[in-house]
Order: structure tokens, then C-alpha cells, then sequence
């Protein structure tokens, strides 16, 4: 709920953009998201980003050990290096927009020499333990994932930091996010898809492997931390850190596709404040993604059929932030442009 400040600052950024030269709402979205933006920088005409980044958290599931991806877990490693090196799709993305990219090793089971400032140490473990056979990880180590994940945002806001973008790397990531929206009550035949391309069989093992560790781990839905240590993955619970710290913090966050999307679920079950300041940077073909979305009533701005992950619909949603912001500030509003208002605009 908005106090009265924020409230009459809304008020105020609505009565610039009736004013501008065009019909009333005729921008659509775009001018809700100038509003949002408005609100959290406390401007009327709020400022262009000028520190865009992107961490893509990365971390091994021990669930993949249960066939549920199409790919080795190895290539969670290998990615990092990708990525580091600069030829993964975000970082084509992120280079096209201005972004910097940071990747972080939440809990990748092996380990670095290298030497590189986009480069983020924050191992809790080298991969989560099969939550298929108990819980994922301990409550301290679930606990620590939080910690790490506002640390590295506040370093990164403190640095400078005025956009900031979640990506996410992991194979299993989308069964392990899958588990965490089921164990918040969603219904897992509205959630459960495929991430990378696996066959029907595939399925039945991801769905197989979710089910078996709700049975077993029971996770408190009541306690966002039980879920993490129960049925999550270190990725996200350093994602969701950094979702809290940097809501707290009043930085807007681009979320991407599923598994951050459940990240900002945890964080959300931890403090329902975070969506002020929380945008969708797209809309996952992973179908569970709209799901949750839907439900924290979060709209994508993208719809590009995409399901790739790292952070790249989020970060290509960028330029329609920017020139929303470019469009509150930069049009002519009709007294200045000497253009006559419509019967919207006239009270």
C-alpha cells in the first residue's frame, strides 16, 4: 500500500502522461511502466539507467542425477566459462543494451581458476544433494544462500548498480523450480513442462522426481526457508537474497524466465514488498512460467516464445524500459507543442 507521498507522486506522473501529445493511455503498458519507475526513483520524470547489470546465478541440482534434463550436468561448468569468455546468448544480448554480465558460483560441483572481476565466488556447496532421497540442503546452508545473495547485491548497488537483471544456469533448474512453486501450492499439472528438449518419458521422471520429494521432504509452505532447504537449489536462494536487497534497497529488478521466477516466489513468500519493485522482463514458453506470474499478478513485457534462460528475455526487455522513460520525458505536452486536447484529455 502507497502512503500519501507515493500516492500524490502517482498522481502526479499520470497527470504528465494525459498531458503528453497523444490520447489517454494510448502507449498501453508503456506507460505503466514509466509510472512503476517513477515510483521507485521518486520522479516524475525518473532517470535512464546508467549502471545496467545482469548476475546470472549458476548451480548444480543434485536431482539431475534422476534423468530430468536433456543435457549432462557438466554443461553447467562449461556455460560458466562460456560466459565468462563472452559467447553465450545474454552475453550478446547484454553487450547489444549496455549491460555488464556477472556470473556467480552459488553451488557449481567443481572449481574455478580464474581470474576475472565478472566472475562472483559464492559456493555454499558443490551441488545440492538428490531431494529425491532428502532434503536439498541443510537449513543453515539454505539460510547462507539468502545472505550471499543480498550480499551481492548490496556490493552491486553500492558500486553503482541502477538496474539489475537475475539470470539464472543449472541443469535441473526448471525441475527444482518446478518443486518450489508445488510446494507453495501450485498445482503441478499446471506447472510441470520441459526446459530443454526431453521426450515423454523425461517428463514422467521429472514428475516423478518432484512428487517423490514432496512426499518425502514435506516442506512447510508457511516457511519459505523450509522450502529452500527442502525441495530448492543454492542459485535460488542467493536469487532471492538478491531480489529482497535490492527491493530494500529501491533498485528495479528485471526478472527472466522460470527458475528466477521462483526465486522471486521464494523472496515474495518472505516479503510480498518485493513486486514494487520487481518487472518481468518476458513470458517463458516453460508453461508453468505464466503460472506464477499470473498469480503475483506480475505482467511480462516480452512475449517471444523464448526458454532459453541466463537472464535473455529480461535483458532484452530493457530498450522498452528505456524508451519508456525517454517517452514521459521527452514528448511535448499539448500547451508546449500548441496542439489542441481531445474530449479525454479536457475536464
Amino acid at each position: 500500500m502507497m502512503n500519501i507521498e507515493e500516492e500524490f507522486l502517482k498522481q502526479q506522473i499520470l497527470e504528465r502522461l494525459n498531458n503528453l501529445t497523444k490520447p489517454i493511455k494510448s502507449l498501453g503498458y508503456l506507460e505503466d511502466i514509466v509510472l512503476k519507475i517513477g515510483l521507485i526513483q521518486g520522479k516524475i520524470i525518473p532517470d535512464l539507467p546508467k549502471d545496467k547489470r545482469v548476475y546470472i546465478f549458476a548451480a548444480d541440482h543434485g536431482v539431475a542425477a534422476n534423468g530430468v534434463s536433456a543435457y549432462p550436468k557438466q554443461v553447467t561448468y562449461q556455460m560458466v566459462l562460456n560466459f565468462l569468455n563472452g559467447g553465450a546468448a545474454i552475453n550478446v544480448f547484454s553487450r547489444h543494451v549496455g549491460a555488464k554480465v556477472y556470473v556467480v558460483d552459488a553451488g557449481i560441483d567443481g572449481d574455478f581458476d580464474v581470474k576475472n572481476d565478472y566472475f562472483i565466488s559464492a559456493k555454499i556447496g558443490y551441488g545440492t544433494n538428490d531431494f529425491t532421497k532428502g532434503p536439498a540442503m541443510s537449513r543453515e546452508q539454505a539460510e547462507k544462500c539468502i545472505e550471499y545473495g543480498r550480499k551481492i547485491a548490496k556490493e552491486a548497488i553500492e558500486s553503482g548498480a541502477d538496474l539489475l537483471v537475475v539470470g539464472d544456469m543449472g541443469i535441473g533448474n526448471t525441475t527444482t523450480a518446478s518443486a518450489i512453486a508445488v510446494s507453495f501450492g501450485f498445482d503441478i499439472d499446471e506447472i510441470l513442462d520441459i526446459g530443454t528438449f526431453i521426450d515423454k518419458d523425461g517428463l514422467k521422471r521429472k514428475r516423478k522426481a518432484i512428487q517423490k520429494a514432496i512426499e518425502i521432504n514435506n516442506p512447510d509452505k508457511n516457511d519459505p526457508v523450509d522450502v529452500l532447504a527442502k525441495v530448492g537449489g543454492f542459485c535460488f536462494g542467493q536469487m532471492a537474497g538478491f531480489i529482497l536487497k535490492s527491493a530494500e534497497e529501491k533498485i528495479p529488478v528485471l526478472i527472466d524466465g522460470f527458475p528466477t521466477t521462483a526465486g522471486l516466489l521464494l523472496a515474495w513468500n518472505m516479503d510480498h514488498n518485493v513486486l514494487r519493485y520487481v518487472f518481468a522482463g518476458h513470458r517463458s514458453m516453460v508453461k508453468g512460467h505464466k503460472v506464477i506470474l499470473d498469480a503475483l499478478n506480475l505482467r511480462p513485457i516480452l512475449d517471444l516464445n523464448m526458454r532459453l534462460g541466463e537472464g535473455t528475455g529480461a535483458v532484452l526487455s530493457i530498450p522498452i524500459i528505456e524508451a519508456a522513460i525517454k517517452m514521459i520525458g521527452e514528448m511535448s505536452t499539448f500547451e508546449s507543442a500548441g496542439v489542441s486536447k481531445g474530449v479525454d484529455q479536457v475536464k
